[in-house]
């Protein structure tokens, strides 16, 4: 692309929205044209400050006559590629990529990139971490930290780009080309999004898809449809295992290991449970073959502490203990995380929809150390009816997130933890899994603030109010249907 000839109309004025914009500008792109339909604070005021630095906002009714005129559509994550302003411009037979797309087009330095249905956030952040640990630059961009195009210059030719990449990306991403592409696990996500499972599955394989005989890809041996990528790539495959001896990561007398190396007992691992243990396995796959040596990568993970909202002790209120896993948004995330806590939780799912079916988690919560779920959020219904399916009665429904947590609360017993880990999509009620881990927290707060005797009639409050707002939405929807 030569960028002073041609007109780009961005779609979707979030973090990578604004990241493609400002990069557009910096390489005098003819054009740059903005568009969103959501139309929230932050989004008004990104777009008044790149308009005032030369870029042209659409209203919805100007987008689709804009077509014509525009070159590129740069498309946000979050937008769909059957979203009508994709559709309109493939009918057109004009360009469609993604943010990450047009920094993959320009980077410069090797690239280590992480896709996966659960883990990719811990594993690019060990990653990055024991990289920096060693002495080498490294930037975790992509869907962790920066998007691409915002750390290039910072990466340079000598930097190392750890890129978590998700599958929305993926569906607009066709150049890059990591020298180590990891690939964790794969489980049911995002089917409102991707429709069925193969599309979804077929879009995790593209992270190989340029990959050649002198890149590597670090596969997850223990999951069958990840383990037979080998057989869809020209890269040279090695596979982490926490079952069985591999010729690349694996787990052998209580230690992590890597083709014949011990490289760290499991007992220095700071994080717990066995998802944990994999994407530890993964990253030292992945910086052995980034030329980090095993004392280095283990002096780091013996230091890293994992990340925000992902299984996080936050607090303890009255002999309870809160912990903060609202990143946990698929089933999947959602049993690893009931099943790795210690002691007995109280649980609280529930949130946007996904397209997923809820039968396995109530299956697997059975058996684990949840006494109790408390269920919230848009979805909260469905979740109801997959538990009366699997015959798991220890629940009790209370939509709004507030009274969820509240309740979850007042159930827990002294020693027993409240455990937030959705197994849903953050969207109904928050802008993100970060907005709902910060307001679980908030919540915590004002527990330990209250007098124990005004936390059960401000509970029974919100049960009341709740009531009345659910007969009302009861009784719209019956209208709707008939």
């Amino acid at each position: 692309m030569y960028f002073p000839t041609q007109t780009f109309l961005v779609a979707g004025i979030s973090r990578s929205g604004v990241a493609a914009a400002e990069y557009l500008l910096a390489h005098h792109a003819k054009a740059v044209l903005l568009y969103d339909d959501v139309s929230d604070a932050a989004v008004r005021s990104s777009m008044e400050r790149l308009a005032a630095r030369g870029c042209r906002t659409l209203s919805g009714e100007e987008v689709f006559s804009a077509v014509a005129e525009c070159d590129v559509l740069v498309l946000s994550p979050g937008i769909p590629v059957d979203h009508p302003l994709p559709v309109a411009f493939r009918k057109a037979g004009k360009a469609i990529m993604g943010e990450a797309e047009l920094g993959a087009r320009e980077l410069r330095c090797p690239v280590v990139a992480v896709t996966g249905t659960n883990g990719k956030t811990t594993t690019v952040s060990m990653i990055a971490h024991i990289f920096n640990h060693a002495g080498r630059r490294a930037v975790a961009c992509g869907n962790i930290g920066q998007p691409i195009t915002a750390c290039l210059s910072e990466l340079g030719t000598e930097g190392i780009a750890v890129a978590e990449i998700s599958s929305f990306q993926l569906e607009t991403l066709t150049s890059l080309r990591p020298h180590v592409a990891v690939v964790l696990n794969i489980a049911e996500d995002h089917l409102n999004r991707h429709y069925t499972m193969e599309n979804y599955v077929y879009l995790k394989s593209r992270l190989l898809k340029n990959s050649t005989e002198s890149e590597f890809a670090v596969l997850n041996a223990d999951d069958a449809t990840v383990r037979a990528f080998a057989e869809k790539t020209h890269a040279k495959c090695v596979f982490f295992s926490l079952t069985e001896r591999t010729k690349g990561g694996y787990v052998e007398d209580g230690a992590l290991c890597f083709a014949g190396e011990r490289i760290l007992a499991l007992s220095e691992l700071p994080l717990e449970g066995k998802h944990n243990e994999a994407d530890a396995l993964a990253a030292v796959c992945a910086c052995r073959l980034m030329g980090i040596g095993a004392q280095e990568i283990a002096a780091a993970l013996k230091r890293f502490r994992g990340i925000p909202h992902r299984l996080q002790r936050i607090g303890e209120v009255n002999g309870i203990t809160f912990i903060d896993d609202s990143k946990a948004t698929n089933v999947d995330a959602a049993i690893r995380a009931a099943e790795s806590v210690k002691g007995e939780s109280v649980l609280i799912l529930g949130g946007k929809d996904k397209g997923e079916k809820y039968e396995a988690l109530f299956s697997a919560l059975k058996k684990t150390n949840v006494v109790h779920t408390v269920l919230c959020g848009e979805n909260a219904f469905r979740l109801l009816d997959a538990a009366m399916r699997e015959k798991y009665f220890r629940l009790t429904l209370c939509r709004p997130f507030d009274l969820a947590v509240r309740v979850a609360f007042l159930m827990a017993k002294r020693g027993q933890n409240v455990l937030l880990s959705p197994a849903s999509a953050s969207f109904d009620a928050f802008r993100s899994y970060e907005e709902r881990g910060e307001r679980f927290a908030a919540l915590m707060q004002e527990f330990a603030g209250d007098k124990e005797g005004d936390l059960l009639p401000a509970a029974v409050s919100e049960i009341r109010n709740e009531d009345a707002a659910v007969d009302a939405e009861g009784a719209a929807s019956d209208a709707k249907e008939e």
